[in-house]
């Protein structure tokens, strides 16, 4: 026999390559996802149910804005500006082709009737129409400016949607069915 013989051994192969742990790469990519699912689940919340990015968020900032400036500025500038604010919210909410072409009555009259607080826009909203072609010489009550802004701020309020009260599990049964056929289970 040979010395050299009895020291060889077989050839074994590479172990298999483990799933687990992953590598640096796939947690990178996994981070990157969770971040974009955490981006989107708060760019939801904050549109579905802050106003923080909708129209409502952004009237009320303005009308904030609007009885900040009505202490400091011209009360004729701020009457002009709290129409032409409520003529741009009226358009959000039922559309240009509704809203746009109502002018002077006609208008505080629909305000009147898509007002769900009662608020009464024919009688007090009269100053909307005067005030921004009023002569410097005449002079706006800043108090009537300021219900007025009140008035909108509760009118944004009340065109609110309802608030889901359904959980995450009743919201999918809902939407379900309708994929899934009408008897709700999948026709196999």
């Amino acid at each position: 026999m040979e010395v050299g013989t009895t020291v060889l051994r077989d050839i074994h192969g590479l172990d298999a390559i483990p799933w687990w742990p992953l590598a640096t790469g796939w947690w990178y990519l996994a981070g990157l996802a969770g971040l974009l699912l955490l981006f989107i689940g708060i760019r939801y919340w904050l549109i579905y149910y802050t106003d923080w990015l909708g129209w409502r968020g952004d009237a009320r900032r303005q009308l904030r804005d609007l009885k900040k400036a009505l202490a400091r500025e011209d009360p004729q500038a701020v009457a002009g500006r709290l129409s032409e604010l409520l003529r741009r919210i009226a358009m959000v909410r039922s559309g240009r082709q509704q809203a746009a072409s109502l002018t002077g009555d006609t208008w505080l009259h629909w305000l009147g009737k898509h007002d769900k607080t009662g608020f009464d826009w024919e009688q007090h909203g009269q100053i909307l129409l005067s005030a921004p072609y009023m002569p410097p010489s005449m002079s706006v009550e800043r108090k009537e400016l300021a219900r007025l802004i009140r008035a909108a701020t509760r009118w944004i309020d009340a065109s609110r949607p309802a608030e889901q009260k359904a959980d995450f599990s009743q919201r999918l049964k809902g939407l379900l069915p309708g994929a899934l056929g009408k008897s709700g289970a999948s026709r196999v």
